[in-house]
């Protein structure tokens, strides 16, 4: 994401002037403003009138209100209390105060309420930490609908092979199914962002696949740190060596078992990548299924990745 420059921390838009409200960058605040954008977000998230919904940075609240119109329940997160204030007023003496409920502060650092479904316009700079942490979130909720710079978005979606296709891409794809589902130009939102967005569908896989995700995610580090280099290149890095072998080290431990004294932990790796024919693969050309299958091959020789 290019970087936003640091010389003002607010930014004057002329109709949120007159409401005495000065947008604050940092927080990454860009109100959507197009009704039918809104409309269609809400639309497609399918929410049922027994849902509580989970909307994070509701702004000003426009499409709060729409969501308070379709659900049982809003829970609104929110770091700006001015915002806060605004969403408060706007609801202030209607039938659907009763269904709002606000947190305020940083959603990244509360635990999460049960949900259904989530709906947000997400702020940038929180998109990765907040897919990870909506993922393995439990009890599983059913759909999120989410805004996110475009680039983000055609990563998660990206596909072995892709220029876009990263670590982000895998890990979601493991946990969810992730579809595409509209462009947003930058002029939809008030004040306007310098890069375009788009809208995704994140629909959990429940249950999840039956693998231990921290040593998934172990993995999925090591090979796309240098995602053009061969997995061969990828595990004789010394600090990923001094890793495993750490790692190996503390199963032999906890297992009871001794460690043979003619143990080489380069050698080890060597083995079991030339006999999955890993050795000169790519990052970036693999899947799931071969990571899986790369995953089970080093777990059952005892080596492992947290």
């Amino acid at each position: 994401m290019p970087k936003i420059k640091s010389e003002s921390k607010t930014r004057i838009h002329k109709e949120v002037v007159k409401q005495g409200i000065l947008f604050n960058k940092d927080f990454g605040q860009h109100i959507l403003k197009n009704p039918m954008i809104i409309t269609s977000m809400v639309e497609k998230s399918a929410i049922r009138p027994t849902d509580t919904v989970l909307e994070i940075g509701p702004g000003t609240g426009n499409m709060t209100v729409k969501l308070l119109e379709q659900s049982k329940k809003v829970i609104a997160y929110e770091i700006d209390t001015r915002l806060v204030a605004e969403l408060q007023k706007r609801v202030q003496g209607t039938h659907l105060q009763s269904k709002l409920q606000i947190e305020i502060g940083d959603v990244l650092k509360k635990d999460l309420p049960f949900f259904n479904v989530c709906v947000a316009n997400v702020p940038y700079q929180i998109s990765s930490p907040l897919v990870f942490k909506l993922l393995l979130h439990r009890p599983f909720f059913r759909c999120a609908v989410l805004m996110f710079q475009r680039e983000f978005a055609q990563r998660l979606v990206a596909k072995p092979g892709d220029k876009l296709y990263c670590r982000l891409s895998i890990n979601t794809q493991l946990l969810a199914r992730v579809d595409m589902l509209m462009k947003v130009g930058k002029n939809n939102f008030r004040p306007p962002p310098k890069v375009e967005s788009s809208v995704v569908r994140i629909e959990p896989r429940n249950p999840p696949p039956p693998i231990p995700y921290a040593e998934w995610d172990g993995l999925t580090r090591i090979a796309f740190t240098r995602k053009n280099k061969t997995l061969g290149s990828a595990f004789k890095q010394t600090a990923v060596l001094a890793t495993i072998e750490k790692n190996y080290q503390l199963h032999c431990s906890l297992h009871n078992k001794e460690i043979p004294k003619d143990f080489n932990i380069k050698e080890k790796i060597e083995d079991i990548l030339t006999n999955t024919e890993s050795l000169e693969k790519r990052a970036r050309t693999m899947d799931i299924d071969d990571f899986m299958m790369l995953l089970h091959a080093f777990n059952s020789q005892g080596l492992h990745f947290s």
